[in-house]
């Protein structure tokens, strides 16, 4: 309860008497930004580490010990620009490999499916590899891919998040499916939504400033699970210059 109240003043304290954009000009603005960047394809390198309910899972299909806090592997992140994505993880402790390609909105699974791993391929492929042919149809594919998710792309509101102003799409209430935006770049901070078993989910983009990645690519991706850190990916190395195969997508 503490925490709703906390949240509330500071979504209040914020929108109070400062001009927040609609919706619809906010996604619009985000589209532009991305397709300033004039990606095609992009990889990147780093770290993944397995947290909280993540790390049993994470053991099973890697075939390591989990008697651990955290499950650390390395991950490789996959994308060709409008909608083709993959992330592979390994671990160094064993031969055993996962994948998860999603393809136009449709994923397969190479090995044994990471739930947490499938959530991170499905929020990046959405919201950083949406290129639907211009600003304004990006810009709508955005909305329409939000609203399926539950949230009201109409009501908008002010937060902070990482340090830095947001705009939050959707009821601002605690607990409600929300889209953030940093405010001064216009870039994707963090999706919060329920799946239809009814887990919440929240995926978070922190840190478009670091050496690795850039402005076009976050250097951290967390998917959050029920209120508990699952899966954390860290960049360490990313090439957008580079040819990404075909066949990465293809069965």
């Amino acid at each position: 309860m503490k925490r709703f109240i906390a949240v509330s003043v500071v979504l209040a304290s914020l929108t109070a008497g400062a001009y927040v954009l609609p919706g619809g000009s906010i996604l619009r603005r985000m589209a532009t930004a991305r397709e300033e960047k004039r990606l095609s394809a992009f990889r990147v390198e780093g770290s993944v580490i397995f947290s909280s309910t993540a790390v049993p899972e994470a053991g099973a299909v890697l075939n390591v010990p989990t008697e651990r806090t955290d499950l650390q592997g390395d991950g490789v992140l996959s994308v060709k620009i409008p909608g083709r994505c993959r992330f592979d993880v390994s671990s160094p402790e064993s031969s055993n490999k996962a994948a998860t390609v999603q393809v136009s909105g449709r994923k397969r699974v190479e090995g044994k499916e990471l739930p947490a791993v499938s959530v991170l391929v499905a929020q990046v492929c959405a919201l950083l590899a949406q290129d639907a042919g211009s600003v304004q149809d990006t810009k709508l594919a955005l909305e329409a891919y939000l609203q399926g998710l539950g949230i009201d792309t109409k009501r908008t509101s002010l937060a902070r998040f990482g340090g830095e102003v947001a705009y939050v799409l959707g009821d601002p209430a605690e607990g409600k499916p929300q889209f953030w935006v940093y405010k001064d770049a216009f870039r994707a901070a963090r999706v919060r939504y329920n799946d239809t078993a009814g887990t919440a989910w929240d995926v978070r983009f922190v840190d478009y400033t670091a050496p690795a990645t850039g402005d076009w690519m976050p250097r951290t991706v967390e998917v959050w699970k029920a209120g508990q850190r699952v899966v954390r990916f860290t960049a360490l190395k990313a090439d957008n210059r580079s040819a990404v195969s075909d066949k990465l997508f293809t069965p």
